[in-house]
């Protein structure tokens, strides 16, 4: 199989990532409540962490839910998204770090690093969506995040999230 038709393959039977997309917006939903609390920004920095820990098993049951292909097995492409995905873990430390030094901007860096990661998928599932989203995610979210508190950058990326679903929902669509 050549390589557009394999990521043609990819980006249909996963529906570009939906389910993730999707996950991300009830996770940052928990974030947006975590920072509505009155809790201190350390507390609530470590909580945000924490909330990424729901992301595969709300993405896999959001997955199911809509009869998206989660695994994309007999696709050697699906090992490429995977790769996209778990480079992420490795930009994380920098967000631990921002934890420790500056715990008033993790937030901002945390939402950064989410964004500058779609950009790969944009390759993967030929899709406009993740590359105009992973270049205005960081960007939004250092001026934001700069500017406001957490809570607010906390609900813009909320709102994100919210439109970036819709387009891939139109994305999808398109491809049927």
């Amino acid at each position: 199989m050549e390589l557009e038709a394999l990521q043609k393959d990819c980006a249909k039977r996963q529906q570009k990532g939906l389910h993730f997309i999707a996950a991300s917006v009830v996770i940052w939903g928990l974030i947006l409540a975590i920072h509505l609390t009155d809790m201190q920004i350390e507390q609530k920095n470590l909580w945000a962490l924490c909330c990424a820990a729901v992301l595969f098993p709300l993405a896999w049951g959001i997955s199911k839910a809509l009869r998206i292909d989660f695994e994309g097995k007999g696709n050697p492409l699906t090992k490429a998204g995977i790769l996209f995905s778990v480079n992420q873990i490795l930009y994380i430390l920098i967000a631990m770090w921002v934890f420790a030094a500056v715990p008033s901007k993790m937030l901002m860096v945390y939402a950064m690093i989410f964004g500058a990661h779609l950009m790969p998928f944009s390759w993967l599932y030929q899709s406009k969506s993740y590359l105009v989203l992973s270049i205005v995610i960081p960007i939004l979210a250092l001026i934001i995040g700069l500017m406001y508190p957490p809570v607010v950058l906390a609900f813009l990326m909320v709102i994100i999230e919210m439109v970036f679903t819709i387009c891939l929902f139109y994305e999808c669509k398109k491809m049927k």
